[in-house]
């Protein structure tokens, strides 16, 4: 069998394969040039010589299939050493394994505008389209562009049964009526991107129906809905683009962003604290292009968990507003993250990280209304959020955290407001709707964030202490089981606007603390 017409078939058909090539060899090896065509699952055409260097050559290939990466092999033949692989014939052999036929599969559930648009903007790009629709007029050959894979079902489950669906796969759903009956069928699947072309509205409501129902957390973390970037699309053809920019973005890892000149791309900003208001100064810090490193205890007592990049510490990843945050163990493990395009969380409560990583910014998102042990001089640009600070003295600048006229104002001189002890006015009400722990103990959740509970509902116990719910409303905030908490402590929050309520993203403080965050990095730092 020919070995390039082999791989051409295999590439046709997008079925990955190696190709081992002798770059070097000295002394007295089985052959001096040759090449070999290895399949996943360890067929081969073409020959490096035989014996035990190629019975390593073909293991290794496999693995550079798994891993999606080249690699090198180096052996001696001989049997004695570490890298025997031979007879004793005194000769060494260097191979060379590249790894093809990898297209990246896109599948679309539903062929309608959107997704045609999508289909013919991605296939310049050499991705394998797959298009599946259980009305049979949306799935017009001449609607897509050549070499498109098309299926239909006459249920949405027959047509799932009927598209590639493997682990590797992107995928968009965008149908007229069944978007929720794929979503429930997809949710849990392990899939490279999982996105949802929908309204918020819709979305919240699907998310809400979905953890309702058992969904774990993970899961619904891993969903992108409502999908694609804002860039004031309304043609079917402009929305591609925003979906497919998501799309690049994620399959390749990258923060996202504007491009810029100069550092601001490349600096580093470690954050003390992954709480909410940290999450959404972190967010922005984030996509504005900058590379964030989150530090916090092991255990953060954050309650507005689903917009906490906190999570990870307690479920080794998570994702807020589309951008994962993911616990690393090690300094090396945090750089290969932020390099991936991932906010990394470390354990280190008091920042002796810092030495190490010599950070371009620290900024204390703690919020203890208090300075934990922020100095001036653990970078070279600091700065603090809310009471506790003075800039100019423990920071380069402090960023104004009351609500009100004044919120995310940068204060290069001076302290923030003193802390009010009130809590924002949302429809009239503030402290009513902050849940407290009625005596000291371990906490335990019983409901759900986002759930809708009603006045006297036992939202909680802390210890044998149940915890009623003090209104009705949208459990917004809650604290994770298991916290040790001492009486009066706050433990979770209600937003009264219930079902209209948004748990899903960071909060309109949040997004302005880090407005005045990035406006103070821009403005202390020399580009």
């Amino acid at each position: 069998m020919n070995l390039f017409a082999h791989a051409a078939r295999l590439e046709q058909e997008n079925r990955p394969f190696a190709l081992a090539h002798i770059v070097e060899s000295r002394g007295s090896t089985p052959r001096h040039s040759g090449q070999m065509l290895i399949e996943a699952d360890g067929r081969t055409v073409g020959t490096i010589g035989g014996g035990m260097i190629e019975r390593r050559v073909i293991e290794e290939a496999m693995l550079a299939i798994i891993a999606r990466a080249p690699r090198m092999v180096h052996g001696r033949m001989t049997r004695t050493g570490e890298h025997a692989v031979g007879s004793d014939c005194g000769g060494a052999m260097s191979v060379y394994i590249e790894v093809f036929g990898q297209r990246p599969r896109l599948v679309l559930i539903g062929g309608g505008h959107v997704n045609r648009a999508l289909a013919q903007a991605a296939a310049p790009l050499g991705y394998e389209i797959h298009v599946g629709d259980t009305f049979a007029g949306n799935l017009d050959a001449a609607l897509f562009p050549a070499g498109t894979q098309l299926a239909h079902g006459e249920t949405m489950s027959e047509l799932l049964d009927r598209l590639p669906l493997e682990a590797d796969a992107q995928v968009i759903i965008a149908t007229n009526h069944q978007d929720k009956e794929a979503l429930d069928k997809l949710i849990e699947r392990p899939l490279a991107y999982l996105g949802l072309l929908a309204s918020r509205r819709k979305t919240l409501t699907f998310i809400q129906t979905l953890r309702e129902a058992g969904t774990p957390e993970a899961c619904l973390q891993r969903l992108y809905a409502p999908i694609g970037y804002d860039i004031g699309a309304e043609t079917p053809e402009e929305i591609a683009i925003s979906i497919l920019a998501h799309l690049l973005q994620v399959r390749h890892g990258a923060p996202g962003g504007l491009k810029q000149d100069g550092l601001r791309r490349h600096r580093l900003v470690v954050m003390r604290g992954s709480g909410d208001i940290a999450s959404g100064v972190a967010l922005r810090l984030h996509q504005a292009g900058m590379r964030v490193l989150m530090l916090d205890l092991a255990r953060p007592t954050v309650i507005r968990r689903s917009v906490a990049f906190a999570q990870a510490m307690f479920d080794g990843e998570t994702m807020v507003e589309g951008v994962q945050g993911k616990l690393a163990h090690s300094l090396p493990e945090a750089m290969s993250l932020l390099d991936k395009g991932i906010i990394p969380l470390l354990v280190d409560e008091h920042a002796e990280c810092l030495e190490a990583l010599k950070p371009d910014v620290l900024v204390d998102a703690i919020l203890a209304k208090r300075n934990l042990g922020t100095r001036r001089d653990m970078a070279p640009c600091t700065i603090a959020l809310g009471p506790g600070f003075e800039a100019g003295r423990d920071c380069d600048a402090v960023i104004e955290t009351n609500r009100g006229h004044y919120l995310g104002r940068v204060i290069y001189q001076g302290a923030a407001a003193p802390n009010t002890g009130v809590p924002g006015n949302i429809e009239g009400f503030t402290s009513e709707r902050v849940i407290r722990s009625p005596v000291a103990g371990v906490f335990r959740a019983n409901v759900r964030l986002g759930e809708l509970v009603q006045e006297g509902d036992i939202m909680a116990w802390v210890g044998e202490a149940p915890v009623p719910a003090p209104m009705a409303g949208m459990v917004r905030g809650l604290l994770h089981d298991d916290i040790a908490v001492p009486e009066g402590f706050k433990i979770g929050d209600i937003d009264p606007r219930g079902a209209r309520a948004d748990y899903t993203t960071v909060s309109d403080k949040a997004r302005a603390i880090g407005g005045g965050v990035l406006e103070a990095i821009l403005h202390l730092v020399t580009p």
